[in-house]
């Protein structure tokens, strides 16, 4: 019974012995299974209630405690009780009987560990419920400082960490005796489900444990990538910058500890978050990591160098959309149309059906150039942020924020959990990271943003290039003074017609593309 769930006596600091404080994962050492493992085999141990609760045997139970008079609320040999066991394995109609006949809600095992604490190894929340309708404290810590939502976390359990803060107001930011929350202790198990919901909540991504470590540190240390990448993108530059008691930032810690994607993963985020101000001083202490490893060497240094130019316009032109391009490219293309196919004198004069035709191109172009500036100048559908502010939160507006009843909360779609917007987002939204928002349909979303508006622009230039394509083509086919052998007639009109051939090659190019991306939109309405 031993390794089922003990501390490890010997705390030592994590970062140095590279193992979880409570015996390899937090609480539970695992190993049995949760059931009196590896004592089954004796009969006198398979008839105590404590291996009863274990396994849930209401019947076994009532009889050893009724006709027998075993003890319910006497600890085992190991200091363990009968309600602990039920706990573990959610068995709650044990549970229940263990409190009806005796069973101390509030009794603890050597290490300060209560039944609620045992409950939340596994994600027991039906004999949680109960433990808690009976009285159980929610807020109640082992020796260690461990209270339910610490050890929720170190399991990985989300949807009992969110139902245990939204029903019974746990508190999912409270560090235990070592500075470390919750948050610290599902970065550093990699549990990125864990790490949204405490986000969502609120859950301070900046806080110094006793080492000086934040959760960004604990998740660099393990190489957890999905973790970072969930912290950073909530978080702020100064998240990056922030160093322990030993100096070291996450960056610094990952290289240290050879988990090399993420290293240079929070080395290109330092280097995009300082893209505007371009502070070599700040990369400095992070340059020893291209030195130590070759992989990181090349394609880091170069990200740096390209992104943080002495003049930083790179800077500036990463900040630009691609709208400004697009308009350059519609207005040259209908220049070089009017001019070298239209109105160019050396072409026949167009006859009047054939003009309207001709300038049909233009006009619809002209339309898409509308479409294009409604579509850059409206909301793309960003989803309202949540205003409140968590400093002056009180708990029963957590309650109201974390949205209890959520189909979506409920059904476990953690990923729909924005940290940074702190939303839960409905099915199709995504948080646009050039934006900075969640957008509602985010498979409509670009930089030309609304979804009709671009829709139909996209319709337009389509419709746009055909014409105008034809109309180029049918000029210069049937140019009256061209030569009828093919390559004489080729050498003609590259010789006299240059800007309309430029054109309609162009023309030609951009067409697939932009048809391509017309078609993929419309079946995306």
């Amino acid at each position: 019974m031993s390794s089922e769930i003990e501390v490890v006596e010997d705390v030592q600091p994590l970062k140095q012995s590279d193992v979880v404080v409570a015996n390899g994962n937090g609480y539970y050492g695992g190993g049995n299974n949760g059931v009196v493992g590896g004592f089954v085999d004796d009969e006198s141990l398979r008839n105590d209630v404590y291996t009863v609760a274990a396994y849930g045997d209401l019947e076994k139970l009532q009889r050893l405690v009724e006709y027998e008079g075993r003890s319910l609320s006497e600890p085992d040999g190991l200091g363990y009780y009968a309600l602990q066991w039920a706990a573990l394995n959610n068995r709650t109609a044990a549970a229940q009987y263990i409190i009806e006949h005796g069973g101390d809600i509030h009794a603890a095992d050597h290490n300060g560990q209560t039944a609620l604490h045992w409950s939340a190894v596994r994600g027991a929340i039906q004999v949680a419920d109960i433990l808690l309708q009976e009285g159980a404290r929610v807020h109640a810590a082992d020796i260690y400082g461990y209270q339910v939502t610490h050890v929720a976390t170190q399991y990985g359990q989300t949807a009992f960490l969110y139902h245990i803060v939204s029903k019974w107001n746990a508190d999912p930011d409270i560090p235990d005796y070592s500075g470390s929350s919750p948050l610290h202790w599902a970065a550093y198990k990699g549990f990125a489900d864990c790490i949204r919901l405490l986000l969502f909540l609120d859950a301070d991504r900046g806080r110094q444990d006793k080492e000086g470590c934040t959760p960004l540190h604990w998740a660099a240390i393990k190489g957890n990538l999905e973790a970072c990448t969930v912290l950073v993108q909530a978080g702020k530059k100064e998240d990056l910058m922030i160093t322990d008691n030993s100096g070291l930032t996450p960056a610094q810690l990952a290289s240290e500890k050879n988990h090399r994607q993420v290293a240079f993963f929070l080395v290109g985020s330092i280097a995009s978050s300082l893209v505007n101000d371009c502070s070599y001083a700040e990369l400095y202490p992070h340059l020893f990591i291209f030195l130590i490893h070759p992989f990181l060497q090349g394609n880091a240094r170069r990200l740096l160098e390209k992104r943080c130019d002495g003049n930083n316009r790179l800077g500036r032109l990463s900040k630009l959309s691609l709208a400004p391009v697009l308009l350059f490219i519609i207005l040259v293309m209908l220049v070089t149309y009017t001019q070298s196919v239209i109105t160019a004198s050396n072409l026949p004069k167009l006859t009047a059906g054939f003009g309207l035709l001709a300038w049909m191109g233009v006009f619809l172009a002209s339309a898409g150039l509308v479409m294009f500036y409604r579509c850059s100048s409206k909301d793309p559908g960003y989803i309202k942020m949540n205003a409140l502010d968590p400093q002056n939160m009180k708990d029963s507006e957590r309650l109201l924020k974390i949205e209890i009843n959520n189909p979506i909360l409920l059904a476990g779609n953690w990923s729909q959990l924005c940290a940074t917007c702190k939303i839960v987002r409905p099915l199709r939204a995504k948080h646009c990271s050039t934006c900075d928002r969640c957008v509602e349909q985010f498979d409509h979303h670009c930089p030309w943003r609304n979804k009709w508006d671009f829709f139909l622009f996209l319709v337009l230039e389509v419709s746009a290039m055909l014409s105008t394509g034809a109309v180029a083509i049918t000029r210069i086919v049937t140019d009256p003074l061209a030569p009828s052998p093919f390559f004489p007639w080729i050498n003609h009109a590259f010789t006299h017609h240059i800007g309309a051939i430029t054109f309609l090659i162009v023309d030609f190019f951009l067409f697939f593309g932009v048809a391509a991306l017309t078609v993929v939109q419309a079946s995306q309405v």
